[in-house]
């Protein structure tokens, strides 16, 4: 799905037209101007020092977290730009909820960013999907917007609808570690040959515990994919 920053008939007119009307505001400092201005940008928390070599959560010592010595995720690699706290919590809400398709640039930018710096080797780019009853009431999948920047900005295909969600799960938020396990198993299925043979890389806002990322993993192996590793905007400290 490609980024658009416009909604209706009147393309690039409309759009200067809202922005004269409702000029975007800086999400951390709520200066008029951009929705991230470049000042701020060095004051999000990101994640810049050891990390736990498969799920990505920082570490104060060695190469695996205490969770992953002992129950390792059956996904690769997860991989995340920022710690999902202050302003970035604030980002995150509004690209779900409120400006979507407004953030997913310059938030998108962050994932080419980091991208840059610390390339992945994979063939192709899918987003975590939405449930149809879901997507029909947000308008759009945050996941899928900010898969869409990434995969343009390093050069990727971006198989959006390789992946499906089958199950209308229960928000992942109030559920513990266990719960959120059950809650998401068997509910994403991937088209039958979509992936075959790839090395895939799932893109997501946030993740948690990874349970969802895990669940998705689960499905792109048993359609043929050859490797699954996950790259998302924020991680739950």
């Amino acid at each position: 799905m490609p980024v658009r920053s416009v909604v209706g008939p009147w393309g690039r007119a409309g759009r200067y037209l809202l922005d004269l009307l409702f000029p975007p505001r800086c999400i951390v400092c709520r200066r008029v101007g951009n929705w991230l201005c470049t000042s701020c940008v060095s004051s999000l928390p990101f994640i810049t020092g050891p990390v736990c070599r498969r799920c990505g959560l920082p570490v104060s010592t060695g190469d695996l977290c205490p969770r992953c010595r002992v129950r390792p995720l059956r996904i690769r690699t997860i991989r995340s730009v920022l710690l999902f706290e202050g302003p970035v919590r604030t980002a995150v809400h509004r690209l779900k909820y409120r400006d979507g398709h407004a953030l997913a640039g310059p938030l998108g930018g962050l994932l080419v960013g980091w991208w840059e710096e610390h390339p992945l080797g994979v063939d192709v780019v899918v987003p975590v999907p939405l449930h149809p009853q879901r997507l029909e009431r947000r308008g759009y999948n945050q996941a899928a917007l900010l898969a869409a920047v990434l995969a343009r900005g390093v050069g990727l295909p971006l198989l959006e609808r390789a992946l499906v969600r089958v199950r209308n799960t229960r928000p992942q938020m109030s559920l513990g570690r266990e719960a959120r396990r059950a809650n998401v198993a068997g509910a994403f299925r991937a088209v039958d040959g979509a992936v075959e043979g790839q090395r895939v890389l799932l893109v997501d806002d946030v993740c948690t515990t990874g349970a969802t990322l895990e669940a998705c993993a689960d499905a792109l192996r048993e359609a043929g994919a050859a490797e699954v590793r996950a790259l998302t905007l924020a991680r739950a400290p």
